[in-house]
C-alpha cells in the first residue's frame, strides 16, 4: 500500500480504511515479526506519514510497540535494514513524533551497528544514514562517541564510494554535512575529504538535478562556507554549475526551495562569492515567484527572504523594481504571522528590515506596521535571545531610528528589556556583537532615548570587554567603536576613552585598505578625544592621536568625498591641525527661538554690543552667536547637546566644538539649557558677558 501510495496512488476512504484496519494488528502480533518486518513496517509508516497520513492513536501505538523489538533484535539486522530503520525513524521525527526513551533506545542501538557494518552499506545507504544522522541531531540528538563513530566511518566511505554516487544521494550527503556543520560538527580530515571528493560530481551531474535537489544542494554550500569551508575552485566550479540550473528551473520551485535558494545566494555573496551575471539572473528569476508564492511560505521561509533581500542590497544588488516588489509582499506576511516567530526570526527579520531602510528602502506604512507588530514579541522572549541576536536587535532598533522610526512605547519598552540581557551575557558576546550594541546604544541616545541606568550598567559591562579583546576588532567595528565612544562624551570616563583609543587607533592608521566610512567615523572620534583631552586642564596632552588624527586626514581627502558630513569632518580636522582646507563646507544653519531669544535679551541690555548668528568660523559648523569685537562665541546648549535629562554630560560633538573654537582663540560661553529656560536665570550670564567686553 505504501508503495503504491509512494508512486502516485491517490489516497482514496478505501485504502485509509485498510491501513487504519492493519495498525492494532502490528502491536497485537508484534511479538511474531522478524527484523526484515519490523524494518518493512517503520518504513511503511513513515512513508505513509510522509505522504500526509494523519498521525492517529492506532498510528502511533504500532510505532511505540515496533521501537523496543528494534533493541531487541538489533545483532540480527542487516546493513540495509539499519539505514531503512535510521531512514524512517528520523523521518518521523521530523513528522513530529516526540524522542521517547523507546526510540532514543533504538536509535543508541543502531549507532554502533553502523561502524560494524560500514563496509557493507551501499552508496544509497551511506547518503540515507548521513541525512537521518544529521537530522536526529538538528533535533536534539545528543553527540555521544558513538555518534561520532558512526559519522567518522560514513565519512570514510563517501570518499571510497564517491563514483558511485547518483544525484539525489550527492545532494542529500552535501545537505547532511552542511547540517552537521552548523551543529558544530568539527572540521575532521575525513569530512573535509568527503566534501572535497564529493563537489566535482556536482559539476559533472549538473544537468540531472531536479528543483529540490539545486536548492538543496546551494543552501548546503552556503552553510558550509558559512562555517569556514575554504571557497576552493572545486566549490566555486559547483556553485556556478548550479546557479544556471535555478534559472531553467525557476517554475518548478516549491515555496520552501525559494526561500532556501535566495538564502543560500546572500549567504555566500556575504562570504565574498563574486556576484556573477549568472548570480544576478538566478536572483531575478526567482523574485517574482515569492510575489507568486507568498501565500505559501512559511514564518521561517519569510525570515530567510526578507534576510536573503537586505543581504543582497547591502551587498550591492541593485534595488529593482522586482525586488522592491518582492519585500512589500513580504511585509504584511510577517503581521499575519507575527506569534509564530520564533526568537532568532524575530533578531533577523528586524535587522533585515533596519538594513533595507539603510540602503535606501522607503520606510512604508507596510515597514511599519512590520516593526510594530514585532516589537512586543521582543518584550515576550526576552529571556529566550542568543548574544547574537541581542546585539542584531539593539542595532536594529537603533538603525531604524536613525532613519525616522518613530521612538514609540513599544520601541523604547524593547530596548528597556533588551540592555539588562546585555550585562547578563557581557562574557558571551564576541567583537563584532560589541562594537554593535555599543554603536547602537550611542545612536540611540543621539537620537533622544533617555539614559537610564540600564543604559549605564550596559555600558560599564561592556567597556572592560573592548579592551580584553582589542587585537580581534576588524576595521568596521573599530571605526564604530571610536564613534560611539566619542558620540557618548562626558558619559565615559576620559581615561577610559583614551587608554581604548590608544589601543585600537593604530590598527586602522596601519590597514591600507579602508573604506571612506571607516576612515571618516575614526577621523572623528579620534578628534573628539583630542577635544576631551584639550578641555581637560589635569589630562597629558597626547601627540600620537594627533599623528593619526593627521594621517587619517591625508587618506580622508583622498577619497575625494561629496557629501556635507564628510566634508564637515575635513574642515574641522584641518582647523585643528592649522592645515588650509581645500573647500568651503556648507552649513545648514538655523535660529532657534531660544537662541533668538537670549540675543534680544543681550542686546535690550548692551545696545551698542555688536552681535553676529549663524557664522562660520575658520570653516567650522556655524556658531549661535559671535561678538566679534571681543572674540568670544556663545553657544545656546538645547537637548540634544547633552546625553540625560540632567543637562550637565555633554556629547561629544559638542566638545568637539567647544574644543575647536577655542584653539581657533575664541573664548566660548555656554548657557545650558536648564537655565535658557528662565529670563532669571540668564541675568548671571548676561553680567559675565558685560564684565569681560567691557574689560577688553
Amino acid at each position: 500500500i505504501t508503495k503504491l501510495v509512494d508512486n502516485g496512488l491517490e489516497r482514496t476512504p478505501g485504502l485509509n480504511e485498510a491501513v487504519a484496519a492493519l495498525l492494532p494488528l502490528v502491536n497485537a502480533q508484534k511479538d511474531q515479526l522478524n527484523t526484515q518486518g519490523i524494518t518493512n513496517l517503520l518504513w511503511a509508516i513513515t512513508k505513509l506519514v510522509d505522504n500526509g497520513l494523519e498521525r492517529t492513536p492506532g498510528l502511533n501505538e504500532a510505532v511505540a510497540a515496533l521501537l523496543p523489538l528494534v533493541n531487541a533484535q538489533k545483532n540480527q539486522l542487516s546493513a540495509r535494514d539499519i539505514a531503512n530503520l535510521l531512514w524512517a525513524i528520523t523521518k518521523l521525527v521530523e513528522n513530529g513524533l516526540k524522542r521517547t526513551p523507546g526510540l532514543n533506545e533504538a536509535v543508541a542501538a543502531l549507532l554502533p551497528l553502523v561502524n560494524a557494518q560500514k563496509d557493507q552499506f551501499t552508496p544509497q545507504h551511506i547518503a540515507n544514514l548521513l541525512w537521518a544522522m544529521a537530522k536526529l541531531v538538528d533535533n536534539g540528538l545528543e553527540r555521544t562517541p558513538g555518534v561520532n563513530e558512526a559519522l567518522v566511518a560514513l565519512f570514510h566511505r563517501v570518499n571510497t564510494q564517491k563514483g558511485q554516487f547518483n544525484v539525489q544521494d550527492i545532494a542529500n550527503l552535501l545537505w547532511a554535512m552542511a547540517k552537521l556543520v552548523d551543529n558544530e560538527q568539527e572540521w575532521t580530515p575525513g569530512l573535509k575529504e568527503a566534501v572535497a571528493a564529493l563537489l566535482p560530481h556536482v559539476n559533472v551531474q549538473k544537468n540531472t538535478f531536479n528543483a529540490q535537489g539545486i536548492a538543496n544542494l546551494l543552501w548546503a554550500m552556503a552553510k558550509l562556507v558559512d562555517n569556514g569551508q575554504e571557497r576552493t575552485p572545486g566549490l566555486n566550479e559547483a556553485v556556478a554549475a548550479l546557479l544556471t540550473h535555478v534559472n531553467v528551473q525557476k517554475d518548478q520551485f516549491k515555496a520552501r526551495d525559494i526561500a532556501n535558494l535566495l538564502w543560500a545566494m546572500a549567504k555566500l555573496v556575504d562570504s565574498g562569492q563574486e556576484s556573477t551575471p549568472e548570480l544576478k539572473e538566478a536572483v531575478a528569476a526567482l523574485l517574482p515567484h515569492v510575489n507568486a508564492q507568498k501565500a505559501h511560505f512559511k514564518p521561517q521561509g519569510i525570515t530567510n527572504l526578507l534576510w536573503a533581500m537586505a543581504k543582497l542590497v547591502d551587498n550591492g544588488q541593485e534595488k529593482t523594481t522586482a525586488l522592491n516588489k518582492t519585500v512589500l509582499a513580504l511585509l504584511p506576511r510577517v503581521k499575519i504571522q507575527k506569534d509564530q516567530f520564533i526568537p532568532q526570526h524575530i533578531a533577523n527579520l528586524l535587522w533585515s528590515m533596519a538594513k533595507l531602510v539603510d540602503n535606501g528602502q522607503e520606510s512604508t506604512p507596510e515597514i511599519n506596521e512590520a516593526v510594530t507588530a514585532l516589537l512586543p514579541h521582543v518584550n515576550t522572549l526576552r529571556a529566550t535571545f542568543k548574544p547574537q541576536e541581542i546585539a542584531n536587535l539593539l542595532w536594529a532598533m537603533a538603525k531604524l531610528v536613525n532613519n525616522g522610526q518613530e521612538q514609540t512605547p513599544a520601541l523604547n519598552e524593547a530596548v528597556a528589556t533588551l540592555l539588562p540581557h546585555v550585562n547578563a551575557q557581557k562574557d558571551q558576546f564576541i567583537p563584532q556583537h560589541i562594537a554593535s550594541l555599543l554603536w547602537a546604544m550611542a545612536k540611540l541616545v543621539d537620537n533622544g532615548q533617555e539614559w537610564t541606568p540600564e543604559f549605564q550598567a550596559a555600558l560599564a559591562a561592556l567597556l572592560p570587554h573592548v579592551r580584553a579583546q582589542k587585537a580581534n576588532f576588524k576595521p568596521q567595528s573599530i571605526a564604530n567603536l571610536l564613534w560611539a565612544m566619542a558620540k557618548l562624551g562626558e558619559l565615559v570616563e576620559l581615561n577610559v576613552v583614551t587608554s581604548t583609543f590608544e589601543s585600537l587607533v593604530y590598527r586602522i592608521s596601519e590597514n591600507p585598505q579602508l573604506c571612506r566610512q571607516v576612515i571618516s567615523m575614526s577621523l572623528w572620534g579620534v578628534m573628539v578625544c583630542c577635544a576631551r583631552l584639550s578641555l581637560d586642564s589635569n589630562a597629558n596632552k597626547n601627540n600620537v592621536l594627533e599623528k593619526h588624527m593627521d594621517d587619517l586626514l591625508t587618506r580622508l581627502k583622498n577619497t575625494s568625498p561629496d557629501n556635507e558630513e564628510d566634508q564637515t569632518i575635513i574642515a574641522m580636522a584641518a582647523s585643528w591641525l592649522g592645515r588650509a582646507c581645500p573647500f568651503t563646507p556648507h552649513y545648514q544653519t538655523t535660529i532657534s527661538k531660544h537662541q533668538a531669544d537670549f540675543r534680544n535679551q543681550l542686546q535690550s541690555c548692551m545696545p551698542s554690543l555688536k552681535i553676529e548668528e549663524e557664522k562660520s568660523l575658520n570653516s567650522l559648523p556655524p556658531v549661535d552667536l559671535l561678538l566679534p569685537d571681543h572674540n568670544m562665541v556663545i553657544e545656546v546648549q538645547g537637548s540634544s547637546h547633552y546625553v540625560n535629562d540632567e543637562f550637565k554630560t555633554r556629547k561629544g560633538s559638542t566638545l568637539l566644538k567647544i574644543a575647536l573654537l577655542q584653539k581657533a582663540g575664541f573664548e566660548v560661553i555656554e548657557i545650558p539649557v536648564k537655565q535658557r529656560w528662565n529670563r532669571d536665570l540668564m541675568k548671571p550670564f548676561i553680567d559675565q558677558i558685560k564684565k569681560r567686553t567691557n574689560s577688553q
